[in-house]
């Protein structure tokens, strides 16, 4: 039911091993699918070479900066040049300044509310634009992005981030709405915490695992590969009528109360 063979995505948001976006991109690969893999600058590129050259096809590289949209523009003029159309977007840009995960909420500074909310919840809009007509072609995609409980509730350290992810979910079912009339279906995986790039910079990160093993209903954390066989699941037909929804790979947390 998850074959992707024959299908084109475009993975966003890959920066090492760790990264949740690079957890599925495996999966999609070794589900069949061919892949076009964007990297932020060329401090990440190398990084980014070196683990495509593991997936058993050779992806597509193109650098893309969310935050420019002529780099935005030309990574699916490219795209369209290259490979034609596409199938799936997986979009897995976020960041905030360290400073703003560490003051207070309320000395947030203007520069780091925007760079948080540009990052992290606008580019899925320019991207999913970028993406639609391209997936238009194919009669229909898949976009699926990453958030985190934080959008609904408080967590410490989390501040600016929280609010990115809330406008991000929001971004989700707006686009749901826009798009569904082409066939393309957009949702959201909020995921537990994983030991990637962007959780190293939230302070007490150790001390949130440990919280989580001692909270969930299945009393663990969660793997990578999980948040991947739930992308999975999203870019296949098995989740045709699904989009508009965040669906939650988090052990169960978000159901408890205490």
């Amino acid at each position: 039911m998850n074959d992707l063979s024959g299908r084109t995505g475009l993975v966003v948001g890959v920066a090492n091993k760790r990264s949740l976006a690079w957890a599925i991109a495996q999966a999609a690969a070794g589900a069949g699918a061919q892949l076009v893999l964007t990297f932020q600058n060329e401090r990440l590129e190398e990084n980014v070479r070196g683990l495509a050259a593991t997936l058993p096809r050779a992806p597509l590289l193109l650098p893309c900066d969310v935050t420019s949209d002529e780099q935005v523009k030309a990574l699916f003029t490219t795209i369209e040049q290259e490979v034609g159309s596409l199938d799936f977007l997986i979009h897995g840009a976020a960041f905030a300044p360290r400073e703003a995960l560490t003051a207070p909420f309320t000395q947030t500074s203007r520069e780091a509310f925007h760079v948080a909310l540009d990052v992290s919840a606008y580019s899925l809009v320019a991207l999913a634009a970028g993406a639609a007509p391209l997936m238009a072609k194919r009669g229909g995609g898949s976009i699926v992005t990453l958030t985190y409980l934080g959008s609904e509730r408080v967590v410490p350290n989390y501040n600016v981030m929280g609010v990115a992810k809330a406008a991000l979910e929001a971004s989700v079912r707006y686009l749901a709405a826009d798009l569904g009339a082409h066939n393309i279906r957009v949702n959201a995986i909020s995921a537990g915490p994983v030991k990637t790039l962007a959780a190293a910079g939230i302070a007490g990160f150790s001390s949130m695992l440990q919280l989580y093993r001692e909270r969930t209903p299945l009393k663990r954390n969660i793997e990578g590969a999980e948040v991947a066989d739930m992308a999975l699941f999203l870019l296949s037909h098995a989740s045709r009528a699904v989009t508009g929804e965040v669906l939650f790979v988090d052990a169960g947390f978000h159901a408890m109360g205490m």
